[in-house]
């Protein structure tokens, strides 16, 4: 049994993208942490209807590639194969596991739209509310996340005990986090944004000179903008109840940020 800390990477018969799987796995290094594999057979997203003929031989070789794959892996990896359907597949390894983190790719290709990653994503962060990262497969580069944005909406937050996740990722890529907050016409106020930050351990981890206060017409397009002008490897967002559970799909910032931009998202989360 690996007693080291695990990320799970919710993975088709291929990964989804290798690239994600690559991703993981250069996280995991610096984390001195283990990959799970989590293979789920009943869902449409991470088994295609082409894959999901579920016949004895099929299931085997199925069985045969994941843990081909995970031997090829540079840290150690397991395989999961669940027969639930995915929200209670996702619950279950969480509970088994106690991972670090989720990994879900986003090809956002034509055979797999972006539209069917993000209700995947939004779905799981209701199911499981646990530190989500979704990574785009096409359009940036691989490498360690050291310059990271908190993207925060300017009202105090609390993070569940999963709150050490970032300023791990901090100390283990030797990286930075600036923070902003978006003031549009909507809401042109600008809160005392390190005071919403209700973290000892994220506190520390913030210079003032490190807060960006923009004005841009929407949250989406002010948090990408920043992220794009810094140039930085991965963004952060704090996702609350009411985000995950009300509304209109387009009127959910977490979604948008996550189907929109072009780097790496870190979903935390926050308590009631």
């Amino acid at each position: 049994m690996n007693h080291s800390p695990a990320l799970v990477v919710l993975t088709d018969f291929f990964a989804v993208s290798n690239r994600t799987l690559s991703y993981a796995a250069g996280l995991a290094v610096p984390l001195h942490a283990h990959l799970v594999l989590l293979h789920v057979r009943r869902d449409g997203l991470l088994a295609p209807a082409e894959y999901s003929h579920h016949t004895t031989s099929t299931e085997r070789q199925t069985a045969r590639q994941l843990k081909h794959l995970a031997a090829g892996q540079d840290v150690p990896t397991e395989v999961d194969i669940s027969e639930d359907f995915l929200p209670e597949a996702v619950e279950d390894v969480v509970r088994r596991h106690h991972p670090l983190l989720l990994v879900l790719g986003r090809p956002g290709s034509a055979t797999m739209p972006a539209e069917i990653v993000t209700n995947t994503a939004m779905d799981l962060l209701r199911h499981a509310p646990f530190p989500l990262l979704v990574v785009p497969t096409v359009g940036w580069d691989v490498r360690p996340p050291r310059r990271l944005l908190l993207a925060v909406d300017g009202q105090p937050f609390q993070l569940p005990e999963t709150h050490h996740l970032l300023p791990r990722l901090l100390r283990a890529n030797e990286g930075t986090l600036d923070v902003v907050h978006v003031a549009t016409a909507a809401a042109p106020d600008t809160p005392d944004v390190l005071a919403g930050i209700n973290q000892p351990g994220l506190l520390k981890e913030v210079e003032a000179s490190r807060v960006h206060r923009v004005q841009q017409p929407t949250v989406v397009g002010g948090v990408l903008q920043q992220a794009a002008d810094m140039e930085v490897d991965m963004l952060v967002v704090v996702a609350r109840r009411h985000s995950l559970l009300g509304g209109l799909f387009h009127r959910s910032v977490t979604a948008q940020l996550i189907q929109e931009s072009p780097i790496p998202v870190l979903v935390l989360p926050a308590e009631e």
